[in-house]
């Protein structure tokens, strides 16, 4: 595609600089997708500084021009991508019109969601009373099941402690404070491949910070992070400070719901390694935990260039050993196999929540999304270690935990959260190595391997720690931040 011809020579050159330039991208193969993204990051480096280019996908026909366009700071692009039934990858344009306007376009395919653009715009946290007043409505109204006598927590969540949090979450949680500590971060939404994406943005005052990614998991939101940021962020500290970009995954909370199939690990990698790229961070590093230190290495792969290093905690290795084989085992220490050992009789016990997720993900969903009790219950058992009166893993405060379940309770993300271990589930198995420099963080009740990790990282720090757990951010904020400042120095 020559964007010098007409009717991209209007909008790229001349007096029309800055005027809008509407296309859509027509993809079947997705094979396809990286012809279009290269021809896209050709058309950010050549473009006019001061371009505003929108992306528009539309649906099986024109949009009617005149629709007020919303504003895109200048240089910023995108695309939004889709499936069509074109067979091939194609853009294609129309004649700009009135500067600030949509312009009209001939859009062939099929749009999932509605039309999406590269703007940012600030965002807040606030949900009506009504909302608030339905949630403790439906709280009181909780119907208990029963539980068998001297069982404790061997069936699942005890039943006295749960009745117990939900009598305080409808009570005595403050989520006022909680969203006045959510909204005291800067905080934004974009739309990247079709999917809102949410992200705090947390700048540090120090000249020479570190640009960082963060990367929760489930059933986590980026409010696991709160604790975080300043010990990241901070200019005194000793060693690099950082700008935090912490996005809330596709199908997370404030990113709300996943809009279509194929929400895997490498597409989610795709879409946050171009945020950062919108964000004009060059050179990053990534930090993640649970699902985001599956999802972090898949950022190494895919923007190899531009990510300094992985830094991960939470670390899965279990899932990489191949059981059919010879010698499942070779090359371990006796150390390693033990580790091993006891992560598979704790899976055991344990991968129920996650066998449904990874199969019949919408079946649960019915469940999540009706009762603020159920979703508690469902999402209690990792943040208290499947049993809190024998785990030696640090307790999370309760306000932090009804923090994350209230926000996936509001913004109705239960359900598209859980679906991503059907989608993403490639990502628990070895994985190409991307050469990029990587930091393992292990907490008490990570089961993380090292030899393991070697199979898919290029392991250079590997800390074992006596403190935390698996919530390291809200259980160890000290030590994650310590680890990651160390492993950004190490790599400098």
């Amino acid at each position: 595609m020559d964007i010098t011809t007409s009717p991209y020579q209007r909008c790229l050159g001349g007096t029309h600089r800055g005027w809008w330039l509407v296309t859509s991208i027509n993809v079947s193969n997705p094979a396809l997708w990286d012809e279009c993204e290269r021809w896209l990051s050709n058309l950010t480096t050549t473009a006019a500084a001061d371009l505003r280019l929108v992306i528009e996908a539309s649906s099986e026909s024109q949009r009617a021009s005149g629709a007020p366009a919303p504003t895109v700071g200048a240089g910023v692009m995108s695309s939004s991508r889709y499936r069509s039934r074109s067979g091939n990858c194609s853009v294609s344009g129309s004649a700009c019109g009135t500067p600030g306007r949509w312009c009209s376009g001939d859009v062939g395919g099929r749009l999932y969601g509605r039309a999406m653009t590269s703007v940012i715009e600030p965002f807040r946290v606030a949900f009506s009373s009504s909302e608030l007043d339905d949630l403790r409505q439906r709280l009181a109204a909780t119907r208990w099941p029963d539980e068998l006598p001297g069982v404790g927590w061997d069936y699942g969540v005890a039943l006295d402690p749960l009745r117990d949090l939900v009598s305080y979450w409808a009570d005595g949680f403050d989520w006022d404070e909680q969203q006045r500590r959510l909204n005291e971060i800067p905080q934004f939404v974009t739309a990247v491949d079709g999917q809102r994406v949410h992200f705090l943005h947390a700048r540090s005052a120090a000249p020479d910070a570190v640009p960082l990614l963060l990367l929760h998991g489930w059933p986590s939101t980026v409010a696991d992070f709160l604790p975080l940021l300043p010990l990241l962020t901070a200019p005194e500290t000793a060693g690099p400070a950082f700008h935090v970009v912490a996005p809330s995954l596709p199908g997370f909370g404030f990113s709300g719901p996943s809009g279509e199939r194929g929400w895997d690990a490498m597409r989610i990698a795709r879409a946050i390694a171009r945020l950062m790229r919108r964000l004009g961070y060059t050179r990053y590093l990534v930090q993640g935990g649970d699902f985001g230190s599956l999802i972090g290495p898949e950022i190494g792969r895919v923007d190899t260039d531009h990510v300094i290093g992985v830094h991960a905690n939470a670390l899965v290795t279990l899932s990489v050993v191949d059981w059919g084989g010879p010698d499942p085992l070779a090359g371990l220490s006796e150390g390693e196999k033990g580790i091993v050992a006891t992560a598979a009789a704790m899976w055991q016990q344990r991968s129920g929540y996650a066998t449904i997720q990874a199969t019949r993900p919408q079946t649960l969903a019915y469940a999540l999304n009706d009762s603020p009790s159920g979703l508690l219950a469902w999402d209690l058992e990792w943040f208290v270690d499947y049993d809190p009166t024998t785990s030696a893993l640090t307790p999370i405060d309760r306000d932090a935990i009804l923090t994350d379940v209230t926000i996936t309770w509001l913004t109705r993300t239960a359900g598209s959260s859980a679906r991503l271990y059907k989608e993403a589930g490639a990502a628990f198995a070895a994985r190409p190595n991307s050469g990029v420099p990587t930091a393992v963080a292990n907490f008490p009740g990570d089961t993380a391997v090292r030899t393991l990790a070697e199979r898919s990282h290029t392991i250079v720090r590997w800390t074992d720690y006596e403190r935390g757990g698996h919530f390291a951010a809200l259980q160890a904020p000290d030590l994650l931040a310590t680890d990651v400042r160390a492993f950004a120095e190490s790599i400098a």
